[in-house]
């Protein structure tokens, strides 16, 4: 900031022979002490403070603001201290003043900043000047205040300095800060006599609130107006560029940094790196890093997570064991890439290995780590956590809180879930859609509109991801009724329009129940094309009730919007095996084959004394294989002693020997799980399985059987919910 001229008050004089005291100079030694030392501690600022007091020198204006400054704007800088100071000047000047608005300002305690400002207002002869303002305006910005930021600029359009353009400037950053970027740019326009720091705050405001367009048009402009854009100019052009995902313009953006010569800095330089991520551009992005001749905590970050959303992972990890030094954002990083990008096995690895890093976990990575638990069905690692969480004292806010009922719910714990819903005080939209969420995966449709209703009563607003969660309960309930209701009730009571979501839950619901013909007309009706959902949705209904000629339809709509859907190929393979048309299932497979997409295998996982253990069809890697398909033929002779006949019908390949047929289906995944499960567990211990498909009826009768000869609990969550089996029953009522 540039010095303010004062009065010369402290000049080099002999003593007054008027009133007997002697003026000290301006240049007196411990002035220049303070210059040249800029980095002292509160001790030493005491101890001149003190000095200053004894040899009067504190009672002059200059010199008691040169200490202010110390006190406030040095890189050792105490305000507390700078306060108790500024309230012993007798007489502060302005520079005084402005200083301390200054430090406040960009303090955690801008609010202080303001304050000030209106004491000065009221308790000084000074007036603001064209240096108090854009410090004020700044402070209103961190705040957002803007009722007080818009009386602010009153009073600049009542002062001298209505055109001074670095007020002026502040007043384009505030309003954008406040969301208000129409008045911004009603500012902005009225600039009488802009600077490039003007341009700058108006593409940076626009940039950030993602009007990207209109930021690259009013780069152009700028460029016209014969104003050359410099490297902040830059960084907001490129950030807009990369919300965009216009990887050509960025390119050429690219290009007019060096052909402008404009310093690439280790800022401009983690902007385009961003960019060219965003844009999915990771060759390039790639070329860019390893030419950096600088790197920062952000660049390795970046690079990172782009591998990560690349799914390139094995670089991911090179490049984060080769950082020089990794803080939590970094470890984050990793956990989150692994856990966003279906690699939840790895996310906890990465977590377990921070254990022994120096490195404390914040909420970030606890979410991350519960999400990867969620995937997975670790429930002994998500414990761990909600006890690491309650030994550390976190504040359960609403994100950790939901991630808690989340992973609770996809663990098959919908007790704890409940208990950790109960015991917070304060639940926001996400925490009681997470919990109803949680209710209807369960097949606790009834529950979960139960919990709706104190929801309303809560005065909690519900938002569309509610209703998403409230239409599945209905759908895995067979509350058809209830499901028609609320769907009807969205817009006219809720205001809230259906979307595509909600149609798909909406088709599921009366597909599930048998009502083909009204789910169809339902597609037909909504109001923008049907989407893949809806048609994957009927699709499903179709192969459950053998509906084979709508089944075709909504598979040959699905396909067109998404041709390589290989479920979809799958789900019509499946409807033509049960209808006994083996033909069919051959050129279907036939052209999959042709296309390069191959059938999604049967998968289960199970986590035991903390290690997560999984199954594929007809798997024999296990190191305990031996002993689990002996355990299978045990499980095979006691369920036909009590009367089980295998579901042949569910074998979906043409397999024309019975014995042969049953042999297959005693290999799906879920069933070594059970094994597996019955062996390595505690009788008193519930086996818990998650299935990456929709469970068989063959393993859902076995599952019941199993339950009831061996006496234990099962829990199995596939693709769609969760069956809890107990005494021979599940808790879908054999509805799913």
């Amino acid at each position: 900031m540039a010095t303010i001229t004062m009065p010369v008050i402290c000049r080099a004089v002999t003593p007054s022979s008027e009133n007997g005291r002697r003026r000290l100079p301006a240049d007196h030694p411990i002035l220049s002490f303070l210059d040249k030392h800029t980095t002292l501690s509160s001790a030493e600022l005491k101890k001149i403070h003190a000095r200053m007091l004894r040899i009067g020198l504190f009672d002059h204006p200059y010199a008691a603001s040169r200490l202010l400054t110390s006190c406030s704007i040095s890189p050792s800088r105490n305000l507390q201290y700078a306060l108790l100071v500024f309230d012993q000047i007798p007489q502060p000047n302005l520079y005084s003043w402005n200083i301390l608005i200054r430090a406040y300002s960009s303090s955690s305690r801008p609010d202080l900043s303001l304050q000030l400002f209106s004491r000065m207002l009221s308790d000084s002869p000074h007036s603001p000047d064209h240096f108090t303002f854009p410090f004020v305006i700044k402070a209103a910005a961190e705040l957002q205040m803007l009722r007080e930021g818009s009386t602010l600029h009153g009073l600049v359009i009542k002062s001298p300095f209505r055109s001074d353009v670095f007020i002026l400037n502040s007043l384009v950053h505030f309003y954008a800060a406040c969301g208000c970027l129409n008045l911004s740019r009603l500012v902005f326009d009225h600039i009488p006599q802009k600077d490039v720091v003007s341009w700058n705050s108006m593409i940076t405001a626009l940039a950030r609130t993602d009007h990207y367009n209109d930021a690259l048009n009013l780069f152009q402009v700028m460029e016209q107006s014969g104003f050359m854009p410099n490297d902040v100019t830059m960084v907001s052009v490129l950030s807009a560029c990369g919300r965009k995902g216009d990887l050509e313009l960025g390119r050429w953006i690219h290009s007019y940094i060096k052909e402008n010569d404009i310093t690439q800095c280790l800022i401009l330089n983690n902007a385009i790196l961003d960019m060219y991520t965003k844009c999915g551009n990771f060759a390039d992005a790639s070329l860019l890093f390893d030419s950096m001749k600088e790197k920062d905590s952000i660049s390795w970050t970046t690079m990172l997570v782009a591998y990560a959303k690349s799914r390139e992972f094995n670089a991911a990890r090179r490049v984060f064991d080769e950082m020089p030094y990794r803080d939590i954002a970094v470890w984050n990083a990793l956990i989150s890439g692994y856990e966003q990008n279906g690699r939840p096995k790895e996310a906890l690895a990465a977590f377990i290995e921070l254990q022994d890093a120096d490195v404390e976990p914040n909420q970030l990575t606890l979410v991350a780590a519960l999400s990867a638990c969620s995937q997975l069905g670790a429930i002994e690692m998500g414990k761990c956590i909600h006890s690491y969480l309650r030994n550390q004292s976190f504040d359960l806010n609403y994100h950790l809180t939901t991630s808690l009922i989340d992973m609770y719910s996809k663990c098959g714990d919908l007790e704890n879930a409940l208990y950790v819903f109960s015991s917070v005080k304060k639940r926001d939209v996400f925490v009681w859609s997470s919990m109803i969420a949680g209710l209807a995966m369960h097949g606790r449709g009834k529950e979960a509109l139960h919990f709706f209703k104190e929801m309303q009563e809560a005065k909690v607003k519900p938002n569309h991801v509610t209703f998403t969660n409230i239409l599945s309960a209905c759908s895995h309930a067979g509350l058809v009724e209830e499901g028609r209701m609320y769907f009807s009730q969205m817009l006219p009571l809720y205001g809230i329009t259906p979307d595509i979501e909600h149609y798909g839950c909406m088709v599921d619901i009366l597909g599930r129940a048998g009502r083909l013909e009204e789910a169809m007309e339902l597609i037909k009706s909504m109001p923008v094309p049907p989407p893949s959902s809806a048609w994957g949705a009927l699709l499903g209904a179709c192969v459950v009730h053998r509906e084979v000629k709508l089944g075709e339809l909504a598979c040959q709509n699905l396909l067109g919007l998404e041709p390589r859907n290989d479920g979809a190929y799958v789900l019509l393979s499946n409807l033509y095996a049960k209808a006994g048309r083996w033909e069919d299932v051959g050129r279907l497979r036939k052209l999959m084959r042709d296309q390069g997409l191959k059938k999604e295998p049967g998968c289960s996982s199970m986590e035991v004394n903390g290690v997560i253990h999984e199954f594929l069809v007809g798997d024999a890697s296990h190191p305990l294989s031996e002993r689990i398909y002996k355990k299978l033929e045990e499980i095979k002779a006691r369920l036909k002693a009590v009367g089980y006949e295998s579901k042949r019908t569910q074998l979906l390949q043409n397999v024309e020997d019975d014995v042969a047929k049953e042999h297959a289906l005693n290999l799906h995944s879920e069933k070594l799980a059970m094994a597996f499960g019955l062996i390595s567990m505690k009788e008193t211990m519930a086996i818990r399985i998650n299935k990456n498909l929709r469970i068989c009826e063959d393993c859902h009768s076995v599952a019941k059987l199993i339950s009831k000869v061996y006496e234990r609990e099962i829990l199995i969550r596939d693709r769609y919910r969760f069956h809890h089996f107990k005494q021979g029953r599940c808790s879908c009522q054999d509805y799913w």
